[in-house]
């Protein structure tokens, strides 16, 4: 009798314990909690990790019933163990979740035999965006979620009958977010054109754009997985929706614009291009001689650019004639090693200098070689008008002549991608090389202005590398300097436009030169 009003003493005192340290809201810190609290608690944690794991495998989506009833019980479990209730309701509680969740697992069991394709359907809707589709999405996985608790109300038929149904309307639901993925952009310009008034003012450019769109939203009908052909032809959707609605913009204002308003603009179009071009201005003659004289300026130019081509060829057989020259020096350097074989330890010291001079020879033309071979790849990689390109020492230099921004910003237009991805292709040439961004301005404004803006101007460029993962943030360094290095007088318009400029200063790892 003395032992068994010692044992419920010994209970009493360790109930009164453990309902006095959970008598708060929250959880006592661990260092004031009893022992089965502590080991309570560990559980309540091991279990948070199980029902992670449980997620992670979709459980709640596979048996959301099951799942849901475990939730349930963990919460009370939680909610029991901050108010202080019993310890063994609060076991019991996970005790119940943790049933509820090996029942959530069996019926996942039987949802992943019974319904593999539509949940590689569904998967394959995730991954196109489908869930961007709010109202249709929201359908579709009610329908889902009506199977899986069919399975765990053993209602099997209604599973089988309508799984088919479910997994179509699945890809339907990918085939819907790839569409607009890729098409809706487009779609939404089209639109806004329309709003504008296309019909009217533009009705061939907005015709063209429909149909376009048309054509691209039948292809990707038939081929929903073409990424490649889909991303051209969405680009090419884009184009021309832009171009109905700027077609659009520009026939509005030429309808209010008198006739010598309208020739007086399209005469300033051609002069400004006349003006960039250095051409003769030819404002005296008719439309056609203008535009007959821009062209033939650019034909000058495209000459110009054969004249260069023909002078890298010619600094191609200069190199290759130094390559037999250096080759020759190399083979005299081995037949003075072969001299040297026969002599003494002094002898054999002067070898191995003779040695290391035959290797840093041979290394330093072959890194000649290859560092002028990526030049003259890279050389045309550009147009006349986009970049120049130039060696200084063990670097190379691309000036980017037709790098704009709008007027006092910083910001990056669309226009000026094809001549980034020019730059990246050209860095992408060395292997981990190092890059200087060097943004110049010309000495308009006052030079604290025109040093952040530059300063502003090198970041975007060098932000744009680093986002499209052309090098790491450790290998590219941006730098301002304002109007502090002109190439051009700032005396007259062509030369302020020279010196607004963006040079890529590229620093190989393996340096011409370098043994």
């Amino acid at each position: 009798m003395m032992k068994v009003s010692a044992i419920i003493l010994a209970v009493s005192l360790a109930l009164f314990t453990l309902l006095s340290a959970c008598a708060t809201s929250t959880l006592r810190p661990e260092a004031e909690q009893t022992a089965p609290m502590k080991n309570t608690i560990n559980e309540i944690r091991e279990f948070e990790n199980e029902m992670e794991r449980a997620r992670q495998d979709q459980l709640d989506i596979l048996s959301p019933g099951w799942f849901a009833k475990a939730e349930a019980s963990f919460e009370k479990a939680k909610s029991g163990a901050e108010k202080g209730t019993e310890l063994t309701k609060i076991l019991d509680n996970i005790a119940a979740a943790r049933g509820h969740l090996g029942n959530a697992r069996e019926t996942a069991k039987v949802a992943r035999t019974m319904l593999p394709q539509v949940i590689e359907s569904r998967r394959m809707a995730h991954l196109a965006g489908a869930a961007k589709l709010e109202k249709e999405y929201a359908q579709v996985e009610g329908q889902f979620y009506r199977l899986t608790e069919a399975i765990e109300k053993n209602n099997i038929n209604y599973t089988k009958k309508n799984a088919s149904k479910v997994d179509e309307a699945y890809r339907n639901l990918e085939l819907m977010a790839i569409k607009n993925e890729t098409l809706g952009k487009a779609r939404e310009v089209v639109g806004q054109a329309e709003k504008d008034g296309a019909e009217k003012y533009a009705p061939q450019a907005l015709a063209l754009a429909r149909g376009h769109l048309g054509e691209s939203d039948e292809f990707i009908t038939k081929n929903r997985y073409a990424a490649e052909e889909m991303q051209k032809r969405a680009k090419e959707d884009l184009f021309l929706a832009n171009r109905a609605r700027v077609l659009t913009d520009q026939s509005k204002k030429l309808e209010k614009m008198k006739p010598e308003e309208t020739s007086l603009w399209l005469e300033d179009v051609l002069s400004k291009i006349t003006t960039r071009l250095s051409a003769q201005d030819a404002r005296d003659h008719s439309m056609d001689d203008q535009a007959g004289n821009i062209l033939r300026s650019i034909t000058a130019l495209q000459d110009d650019n054969k004249r260069i081509s023909a002078q890298l060829a010619s600094t191609q057989k200069e190199l290759a004639e130094t390559k037999i020259a250096s080759n020759a020096r190399i083979e005299s350097l081995r037949e003075t090693l072969a001299a040297f074989e026969s002599k003494t330890l002094l002898d054999e010291k002067a070898k191995e200098r003779i040695l290391a001079e035959q290797t840093a020879t041979a290394r330093t033309l072959e890194d000649e070689r290859r560092f002028n071979q990526k030049f003259n790849e890279i050389q045309n990689y550009f147009g006349a008008n986009e970049a120049e390109v130039y060696k200084r020492g063990n670097q190379l230099i691309v000036r980017l002549k037709g790098m704009q921004f709008p007027v006092g910003t910083a910001i990056i237009m669309p226009e000026n991608y094809l001549l980034l991805s020019k730059v990246q292709r050209a860095i992408n040439n060395f292997e981990n090389p190092s890059v200087v961004i060097e943004g110049h301005s010309d000495s308009t404004g006052s030079d604290e202005i025109n040093k952040i803006l530059s300063q502003q101007r090198a970041d975007a460029v060098k932000d744009y590398l680093i986002a499209n993962k052309t090098l790491p943030a450790d290998k590219v360094v941006a730098l301002g300097h304002g109007s502090g290095k002109p190439v051009a007088s700032n005396a007259t318009p062509e030369g302020r436009a020279a010196n607004r400029r963006i040079d890529v200063i590229v620093t190989p790892s393996l340096r011409p030169g370098q043994s």
